[in-house]
């Protein structure tokens, strides 16, 4: 008996365009960021403690990774744009859990549940790199990659000032019609994506083992994700308190500095192009030195005398190379994962993206605590931390890691193909 051998190289699907993929991962992705620069705000309404409130962001970020565990994988085993419109759905139903959270234990787990179902983002993701051919992989995730970091930060932004004139609540309430809305527009846009062959989702599951264990690239990227996410939350989970503690400055000023962070995004592209072109490993090594540089001037401008309008300047500006460093690495990490075994594509996004964002978990939770205890001195050095670790890992990494093609797919193993 022989069993259907996978292709060596991706199925055929129907081009969608990359620029909506973006779309779809900027809608998705914004859900579980609308909270970080509102902790304030939803703490007054709780009469709650600033490390109280700081695990609605842990919360809503340990959500998304289980999500992205047992979600993720379905992008492989089912037809992904019916698998995608249900998701929005779910999560819009989420949102307005949120929006309604009665006492903080229910906005905890109403967040939580929120950042389950935005997983959906992940399943978009995946489908960049079998629109082009190996040669533009890097292109095709910078493009789409550039829509879900703005999504990251443009719904920082969208947060704070819809917050400041309307109350937190209607924030989520807003965002539940926009995701809403994303169902029929995904219908109207987007082809039938069917599975690029027949996989149950018990063998998916368990070829996500498998992937961790045989592809030792993905474990080293994986972990320099975990890392330098961790220091990038570091910075976005405290800074409602840092605005406020040192400034007197609100949830719509720690909003406008996600616009800002928005300069950063614009990276992505070039670091796609640049890992096409020098290879991944180069843009890692430039973009964790990056992201080093920027908690450097974000600690010393707290530190220096200035006048209230360079503080703001310089931490405006550290904001900017912060999103250069972190985005720079993330395009090139996720470039040479997509380049290990092309039919499992999602389920390497699954693997990668859950260590990602159980990284940004304990970034967050770490954060809180220094803030506590450390204030904006305990968060840059935290950071630093994490950025040093993920240095040392990358130096210890394969020199040639470069993403190369491999055909065989772990749900598909040699002797079961050769019954």
């Amino acid at each position: 008996m022989t069993s259907k051998t996978p292709p060596s190289t991706p199925t055929a699907i129907p081009r969608a365009p990359l620029p909506f993929l973006g779309l779809a991962c900027a809608v998705g992705v914004s859900t579980i960021y609308y909270n970080q620069p509102l902790l304030l705000a939803m703490g007054h309404s709780y009469g709650a403690t600033a490390g109280q409130t700081g695990f609605i962001a842990v919360a809503t970020q340990v959500g998304y990774a289980v999500g992205l565990l047992t979600f993720v994988p379905l992008g492989d085993v089912l037809e992904r744009r019916g698998l995608m419109m249900r998701m929005y759905g779910a999560v819009s139903v989420a949102l307005l859990l949120v929006a309604v959270a009665p006492n903080l234990t229910w906005l905890i787990i109403a967040s939580a549940v929120m950042g389950l179902l935005a997983s959906v983002t992940h399943i978009a993701l995946p489908i960049a790199p079998d629109l082009v051919g190996d040669k533009e992989r890097g292109r095709a995730i910078g493009i789409v990659m550039t829509g879900l970091l703005l999504g990251i930060l443009l719904a920082r932004t969208f947060a704070g000032w819809v917050s400041h004139i309307h109350g937190w609540r209607w924030v989520f309430a807003v965002a539940a019609v926009m995701n809403a809305a994303f169902v029929p527009l995904l219908l109207w846009v987007m082809p039938k994506l069917p599975p690029k062959h027949e996989l149950s989702y018990g063998a998916a599951m368990r070829s996500l083992w498998t992937l961790w264990r045989t592809e030792p690239l993905l474990r080293e990227s994986c972990m320099i994700g975990a890392l330098v996410f961790a220091s990038f939350s570091c910075f976005w989970t405290t800074l409602a308190f840092v605005l406020d503690s040192h400034y007197g400055l609100g949830p719509g000023v720690a909003g406008t500095f996600g616009l800002v962070g928005a300069a950063g995004a614009m990276i992505a592209p070039v670091a796609g192009r640049l890992s096409d072109r020098h290879g991944p490993r180069y843009v890692v090594t430039v973009g964790i030195c990056t992201l080093a540089a920027s908690y450097l001037l974000l600690w010393g401008e707290e530190r220096a005398a200035l006048a209230m309008g360079w503080h703001i300047a310089a931490l405006a500006m550290g904001v900017v190379v912060l999103d250069l460093g972190a985005q720079m690495t993330q395009v090139a990490n996720q470039t040479r994962i997509f380049g290990l075994v092309p039919s499992a594509r999602s389920r390497l996004n699954t693997v990668y993206m859950t260590v990602y964002f159980t990284g940004a978990a304990a970034g967050s939770a770490l954060a809180t605590v220094a803030w506590v205890h450390w204030r904006w001195d305990g968060v840059c050095g935290l950071a630093l931390g994490f950025i040093a670790l993920a240095g040392l890992r990358h130096t210890m990494g394969r020199k040639d890691a470069g993403g190369g093609l491999v055909a065989e797919d772990p749900a598909f193993p040699v002797t079961m193909m050769e019954m």
